[in-house]
């Protein structure tokens, strides 16, 4: 599909400064085009567009900011990231999904395992090196507990880098 759009959770500050400085010291440079992000949907249709500039906002007014946690280290085989716990967000996709059911992509019909990409298609010796160091650099985010994530954020793909389309913030009272 050619221009997906890219629906991700948007991070805390502290936290996305934090996964930034990892992504800048262990991503390889000429495949970082993005930021820290966490990722609920990897490709919606163009042609639903004006749609989703119309549900994300109704959905971010709705319900108070979900929280989440960092759980530890998630193994991506050729590649590292922060492992997330994150019940409310998973339940908000799940209300998401099922809004926009028969427009799905094959990837995005399994359900998530919310995580931070801190590197990505390195060897499995550079993937295993940073798997095991870093734990102990997440003992703080660990230690802290709980963060909310503060909005919902729309994108679409653009061959390398991704084109900021939307920002919604959430604002409603409603827990998941």
């Amino acid at each position: 599909m050619a221009n997906p759009f890219i629906l991700t959770a948007v991070l805390p500050t502290d936290l996305q400064a934090f996964a930034e400085g990892l992504r800048r010291a262990h991503y390889p440079p000429e495949r970082n085009h993005l930021h820290a992000h966490v990722t609920l949907f990897h490709a919606f249709a163009p042609s639903l567009l004006e749609e989703l500039r119309d549900y994300l906002p109704r959905i971010a007014a709705e319900f108070a900011a979900p929280h989440g946690a960092v759980k530890g280290v998630m193994d991506l085989g050729k590649g590292t990231a922060i492992a997330l716990e994150a019940p409310q967000l998973l339940a908000l996709r799940e209300g998401i999904a099922a809004h926009f059911h028969g427009s799905l992509t094959e990837q995005d019909l399994h359900e998530p395992r919310p995580h931070i990409t801190i590197q990505n298609k390195v060897t499995k010796d550079e993937a295993r090196a940073l798997l095991a160091g870093l734990p102990r650099l997440l003992v703080p985010w660990i230690a802290k507990g709980p963060f909310t994530f503060p909005a919902l954020a729309l994108h679409r793909y653009c061959g390398g880098p991704w084109e900021p389309i939307k920002t919604c913030a959430f604002r409603g009272k409603q827990r998941l």
